[in-house]
């Protein structure tokens, strides 16, 4: 299939949009429609996607690009699935007039249109590692950007946990489904033999009992029999299945949730063995991880947004996808290292998570400030910021009473121990804040160097700014609300950490659609600006 751009946008002598009564045209301009041909639709850059297709010119045309991204867009905003959007594109006029369909006798896109070009991006991006989509995205909310007069010197960064369409699983049931799966995968290829003795695993009944009903037998004995089944399994197919991914997770689950005896035996692995985040949490989604945060277990991905605000609004101007597993400071230093280095100054104001000194330094390098608005764990003392301290706060030169004190900095736990006679801080003013601990002849206060860095940088801004900076920060912690709840993002019909971005980008498009929409309407202001 060869690649051709989508040029005929001209209405023809007989497109539909003419014969619209004045007062259809007027309903037409006052909806959505009207915004999205114009600011998204033409906007968008189909050679981008030129490298998923064929340059001979002899072969069949691809179907036009642009039409295919704005329908998986309007997609998102509405949420439709595939047949329902194809449903609209042919009946609903708002529709072809978004997309400059309105001359086409039938549109120009099939029911295995949209499948058909997430695979091929899909696939480009398991081989060269680019993601169009996701170029593609940022480069409409760049126009976006500039077209509501946003500045790009001020950005805020905030994350978010994705839950993967899965099925949580015990250990019993993960190594069941792999063997199964496994055992089902030679029995289709008409290897019978092979499949000798584990004809249980081809019942789809017998899944349940095993794992659920059969409680006069324990549990522990009917995982060690599935692992057993698995090791006998394991070396009769490896010659000819050994590449098959059943065969590989099947493989990966034994190795992560299994150890040996010392008979040599393979048995489950027990609680103080441990097992890591990244171990297999469902077979039909290898790539999902592990992670607990804020007491809630997420088994899945995580998003980070980047958002580019001024008094006229926001615009989600970069995101990024990965494993959960993936921290916050990962995400910052991905984003800063592809910054070039700006002749105005730029800041990013972000949470507590995403700080550190190496992240200060990046960020200083590209002439950008990262501003945080929280530290993680313990709220920390203000009274820290009225020590005297070296320049590195490494040292510790008085109190805030102005007392000479001693201070060691421990590098390996990253810490400073302050210490100074008892009688100096019993009856002193601040031995609340400090609430040090008070031996006989000497006090002493433990402090970690993330809190003391972040509160000396805090007491160095003037009470408004750091208001400001808090407003402007909270702004962002909308954003994974409206993702989630308007546009479902834990409920992706697709399983997998690239065809779930691909979905996540089109939502994050959406979004950027609404928020240009509110512009227009004279609705989109951010908070924490003053006008």
């Amino acid at each position: 299939m060869s690649f051709v751009r989508n040029d005929c946008q001209q209405l023809s002598l007989f497109d539909s949009l003419g014969f619209l009564s004045q007062r259809k045209l007027q309903i037409l301009n006052k909806s959505w429609a009207k915004p999205f041909s114009d600011y998204i639709f033409t906007k968008i850059d189909e050679m981008i996607f030129a490298p998923l297709y064929s340059q001979n010119s002899n072969s069949r045309p691809n179907a036009p690009i642009n039409v295919i991204v704005g329908c998986l867009i309007l997609k998102e905003l509405n949420g439709l699935t595939d047949d329902e959007i194809l449903e609209e594109c042919e009946c609903d006029f708002r529709y072809q007039y978004a997309l400059h369909t309105t001359s086409f006798e039938n549109q120009p896109i099939s029911d295995r249109s949209f499948s058909r070009f997430r695979q091929r991006v899909y696939e480009y991006e398991l081989v060269t590692g680019e993601d169009l989509i996701h170029t593609c995205i940022t480069d409409l909310a760049e126009q976006i950007r500039k077209f509501m007069d946003i500045s790009p010197m001020i950005k805020r960064m905030d994350s978010m946990m994705i839950e993967s369409n899965i099925k949580h699983m015990s250990r019993l049931e993960l190594i069941y489904t792999c063997v199964s799966n496994l055992v089902c995968t030679i029995d289709r290829d008409g290897a019978h033999d092979l499949v000798k003795g584990f004809e249980e695993y081809l019942d789809p009944n017998n899944r349940n009992q095993v794992v659920y009903y059969k409680q006069d037998i324990p549990q522990s004995e009917r995982l060690q029999k599935v692992i057993d089944d698995a090791a006998k399994l394991l070396p009769l197919c490896e010659e000819d299945y050994g590449e098959t991914t059943d065969y590989q997770l099947l493989v990966r689950a034994i190795s992560e949730q299994c150890k040996k005896d010392e008979n040599g035996n393979t048995i489950p692995k027990s609680k103080g063995d441990g097992m890591g985040s990244s171990v297999l949490q469902n077979p039909s989604d290898p790539d999902a991880t592990y992670r607990s945060k804020a007491g809630k277990e997420h088994r899945g991905y995580v998003a980070n947004i980047v958002e580019t605000v001024n008094a006229n609004g926001s615009v989600v101007t970069d995101y990024d996808y990965d494993v959960n597993i993936h921290s916050d400071q990962d995400f910052i230093k991905e984003h800063l290292e592809k910054q070039p280095v700006t002749n105005e100054h730029e800041a990013i104001i972000v949470d507590g998570a995403y700080n550190s000194e190496e992240i200060r330094t990046l960020a200083e390098t590209k002439n950008i400030s990262v501003l945080s608005t929280g530290l993680m764990g313990q709220k920390p003392k203000k009274i820290i910021g009225k020590f005297e301290m070296s320049e590195d706060y490494k040292t510790v030169f008085t109190c805030p009473e102005g007392h000479e004190v001693n201070s060691t900095y421990y590098e390996s736990r990253d810490q400073l121990r302050i210490s100074l006679p008892s009688c100096h801080c019993n009856g002193c003013p601040h031995q609340k804040e400090c609430n040090p601990s008070l031996g006989k002849r000497v006090a002493s206060l433990l402090l970690p160097m993330k809190t003391i860095r972040a509160e000396k940088r805090n007491s160095e801004l003037d009470p408004e700014t750091r208001k400001m900076i808090g407003r402007i920060r909270n702004g962002v912690e909308t954003v994974p609300s409206v993702i989630r709840n308007k546009y479902l993002v834990d409920t992706m019909p697709v399983r997998g950490k690239l065809r779930t971005k691909l979905f996540f980008g089109f939502k994050v498009a959406a979004l950027n659609f609404q928020k240009l929409r509110r512009f227009m309407d004279g609705k989109e202001l951010c908070r924490g600006f003053a006008l």
